[in-house]
């Protein structure tokens, strides 16, 4: 065969799958290694190409109002202004600077897929076992399989004894697959592909040999880096707003710069003055401290999401996640604990519950039960496997996670392994197999010998011939029983039963057949348990208005169980089946109308994000296997696990969860929508500092009057004075209706309607204060020096002034206003410090044309701060902003 595309193999008999790879039982020749590596090429998948970082800084001042700036430098350097071109072009790669600091790193989630193959295989060529590098591998080599190894290409099995494959990572399915050489059905979905061994996944138990049918980006494994490779980046709301807001600035900016010019020539100033005026509203307009203000407000987000146990990667994601109208989740090990534990058990005496969670041997019974407990707990430890250890003071299993499941129950029961184990040896074993779907152990018990038995109850009910009770045994009522298990799967329990026989000898080579006449003792249900603080978080974000939808690998009966006990929302539990059997409109209404999708891929993930982003929704992704990776990189906001996660999973998200908690989630939603409240009153802060400087500039124009404020003096303001009185307010407390509001639309701007209006109230109200401060002096006899660092001290501390009354977007008292944030009181008294030394300091005399003010000017400025805090207190009264 020549071709790799996507077949049906998982359906086809082994041998002849084989057969139509020309793959003989002794392997491969290397001289047909060597035609079939010139064929299909190296069995490896591609990496992306990293961005250089002189790209990445070039790319900062692709900007408008950065290209303003620049323009603005070039005019005050040609006519000869040094000192003001020097300024402008410092502001200019400040604002570079700051952005390529805080981009995030480059594209490295096709590294970490790549990085789940082995380095070496195990084949079979020309009739020997060799250890090949995993390149090398080809279709139609013949892989040997081992416990704890890593699978490294994808096989069609050939052999298999009593293998069982970790496929988390791929399907999401939380338990170990067994694996057999039988077909299965063509449209049998990739969890339930038993006869395949995928690449990139790991075996859990037993051994088997399988024949290479795909290698490199034709595996499942290259099919998701693919999919990762096609996901656009899509800047984040926040991103997307900031630059509508740049581009509207920035014509705003050049229109008015532009008419300022033939304004002052009109009004007779020289070309050259009125040049330096248009230069002058420019750079006033443009909030060139706005980059600085929005990196801190950001970073201090991410400090407080750290706290939090949530570790962010880029820093627009902090207000991205605020936004989200949707979280996808996972279920294992994030809704979860991803510990098998058993939750339930049933005797012929009766129902009772389990506490304690994981395999820590803590928790009992619920309730005192009744039945044979002293054996269910020693065929739960006999017939059993697996060990459980403290691994850096977490207890974990050392095998199969359900027979780590029946340990913690033997410890609940009372009965510890060890001493067990040592003193009631093993004498013969009958290991699980697909086919049989039990497992049976021989015991020396004193002079007896015990039979314990394990496996799904259908099969272990016909083995057995009669029930254990707590005072001896009864007949077995098969149908009871059956009722009772199907009572606890669909509860989304994965149900075993427990049986054992008294026999008179340990078979020297244990039969199917040496396994009768037993007696029942118990069904245990297991389950991966809710984390108990799932369904508090869950029920947070439905009272902020975020939709939780739940997207797993797991069968829907499980994951229609672990629903209902979350409380979400939404119709029926749609599978992957039925995904596939919808066009992209119809799966659109779906994804609104349902909240649980089993037994979805990777694919079927990317279609649902794309259909709730089609529809307006803001999307947060939450993942940790390397399924979910391309729905991580396509969603507004890639939530990854950061414990338990694979290493694709954190490189494709934003943000990664230290503890994998669900409610890590909410918290990081709350802190999100307080890093958008904060920095849109930092913006708002902003704002009227550069309008009111605009249009002092510009009104002086208009009357021909001398500039009240040179562009220096301007970019003082901007630079140092405003982001110094804005960051304060990233260190703002969340609003107490903070969870209570819907999500925001994704197209609402940062400044709304009746913000707009508060905006430019502030800015009449500054340019109004720098006037009479300005015309105040000069009739005063101040020279033209004194009289603009009045008139910049005014505008100081009338921002001053807003800045406590920025602290609230609707009313407040005034307590609220003037308490609860101490950092707001050391920027106000830095600022004031440092306009003291703009004032008297001869460095500041010579660079920025300062000169110092009298004591009655300072008193005219503190009145300024006074009167804007009160018109501006007085005006959320009258018309409070949402």
């Amino acid at each position: 065969m020549d071709s790799l595309d996507q077949a049906v193999w998982h359906a086809e008999n082994g041998a002849a799958v084989a057969a139509q790879w020309q793959s003989p039982a002794g392997g491969l020749s290397e001289a047909e290694v060597a035609v079939r590596l010139q064929r299909h090429g190296l069995n490896h998948l591609p990496q992306a190409p990293g961005k250089p970082a002189w790209r990445r800084l070039l790319a900062q001042f692709h900007n408008p109002l950065i290209y303003l700036l620049f323009a603005a430098a070039l005019m005050t350097g040609l006519l000869g202004d040094i000192s003001d071109t020097v300024i402008i072009l410092l502001a200019a790669l400040a604002n570079g600077l700051v952005g390529f600091i805080q981009e995030g790193r480059a594209e490295t989630a096709l590294a970490a897929v790549a990085r789940l193959l082995p380095a070496q295989a195990v084949v079979w060529r020309e009739g020997s076992r060799q250890s090949v590098p995993f390149e090398q591998l080809v279709p139609g080599d013949r892989v040997v399989l081992e416990a704890g190894e890593r699978v490294a290409a994808d096989l069609r099995l050939l052999e298999a004894s009593e293998l069982t494959i970790d496929e988390s990572a791929l399907t999401g399915e939380s338990l170990a697959v067994s694996k057999t050489t039988e077909p299965v059905a063509r449209e049998a979905p990739l969890a339930e592909r038993r006869s395949m061994a995928y690449s990139g996944t790991t075996v859990a138990t037993g051994q088997g040999i399988g024949v290479v049918v795909a290698t490199g980006i034709h595996t499942e494994l290259g099919r998701i880096g693919a999919l990762i490779a096609a996901v656009e980046v899509v800047p984040t709301p926040l991103m997307q707003a900031l630059d509508r807001l740049g581009g509207r600035l920035s014509l705003l900016v050049t229109l008015v710069a532009l008419l300022a010019l033939p304004i002052g020539v009109l009004a007779g100033l020289p070309w050259a003055e009125a040049i330096l005026a248009a230069v002058a509203i420019a750079v006033a307009a443009i909030p060139e401290g706005l980059p600085a203000v929005m990196s801190i407000t950001l970073a201090v987000g991410v400090r407080r999401m750290a706290r939090r146990r949530a570790i962010v990667r880029s820093l627009p994601a902090v207000e991205t996640l605020g936004g989200v109208s949707v979280i996808c989740t996972d279920k294992t090990g994030t809704l979860t604990r991803n510990e098998m534990s058993v939750v339930e058990l049933v005797t012929a005496d009766g129902q009772w519950s389990v506490d304690g969670v994981g395999y820590a041997p803590v928790g009992h019974l619920a309730t005192a039960a009744r039945g044979p407990l002293s054996d269910i707990a020693r065929v739960a430890v006999l017939c059993n496997d697996a060990s459980l250890a403290q691994v850096e003071g977490e207890w974990c299993v050392l095998g199969d996670p359900t027979e780590g499941a029946l340990l913690a129950l033997a410890s609940r029961l009372g009965q510890e392994a060890a001493p067990l184990r040592q003193t009631q040896p093993r004498l013969a074993v009958l290991p699980f197999s697909a086919e049989r779907q039990w497992m049976a152990s021989w015991h020396q018990v004193g002079d007896r010998v015990l039979l314990a038995v394990k496996g799904a109850p259908e099969r272990v009910f016909e083995r057995c011939i009669q029930t254990a009770t707590a005072v001896g045994v009864q007949a077995l009522h098969t149908d009871d029983w059956i009722r009772r298990q199907q009572g606890l799967a669909q509860q989304g329990e994965r149900v075993l039963a427990l049986a054992m026989a008294w026999v008179d000898a340990a078979p020297s080579q244990p039969a199917m057949t040496d396994v009768k006449d037993l007696s029942l003792l118990a069904l245990t249900g297991i389950a991966d348990p809710l984390r108990s603080e799932s369904i508090d978080a869950v029920a947070r974000c439905h009272g902020a208005g975020i939709s939780v939808k739940m997207l797993t690998g797991d069968h829907a009966l499980t994951a229609g169980a672990i629903a209902g006990k979350l409380g979400l929302r939404g119709a029926s539990v749609l599978t992957g089946d039925d995904i596939d059997q919808l066009d992209d409109a119809a799966l659109a209404k779906a994804a609104q109308q349902h909240s649980v999708f089993a037994r979805t891929t990777a694919a079927h993930k990317l279609r649902l994000i794309g259909a709730l982003r089609g529809e307006g929704a803001t999307v947060a992704m939450t993942g940790d296997g390397v399924n979910d990776a391309p729905a991580l990189k396509s969603a507004d906001i890639g939530v990854a696990m950061a414990g338990r996660g694979s290493q694709a999973a954190r490189e494709a998200a934003q943000i990664a969860l230290a503890d994998d908690h669900f409610a890590t989630i909410a918290n990081a939603v709350e802190e999100g929508r307080l890093v958008f409240d904060n920095l849109r009153k930092a913006l708002l802060f902003l704002l009227p500092a550069n309008f009111a400087q605009a249009v002092v500039v510009l009104a002086a124009l208009l009357t021909g009057s001398t500039l009240p404020i040179t562009a220096g003096q301007v970019l003082w303001v901007n630079l140092v004075v405003a982001v110094l009185l804005g960051l304060p307010l990233a260190f703002e407390p969340a609003e107490g209706d903070l969870m209570r509001r819907p999500p925001r639309d994704r197209q609402q701007g940062l400044v709304e309607a009746r913000l707009i209006w508060r905006t430019l109230l502030v800015s009449l109200l500054l340019t109004l204060a720098c006037f009479a401060m300005f015309e105040w002096q000069r009739h005063a006899g101040a020279n033209l020096a004194t009289a603009r660092t009045a008139t910049v001290n005014a505008l100081t501390f009338g921002l001053i002034g807003y800045l406590f009354g920025s602290r609230k977007l609707g009313s407040a008292s005034w307590r609220e206003l003037l308490g609860g944030n101490v950092w707001l009181w050391r920027g106000v008294a830095a600022c004031a410090l440092l306009q003291v030394l703009f004032s008297y300091l001869p460095v500041f005399h010579q660079l920025l044309g300062t000169a110092g003010i009298s004591l009655t000017a300072w008193a005219g400025v503190l009145m300024v701060g006074i009167l804007v805090f009160a018109s501006v207190t007085l005006e959320k009264r009258i018309w409070p902003a949402a």
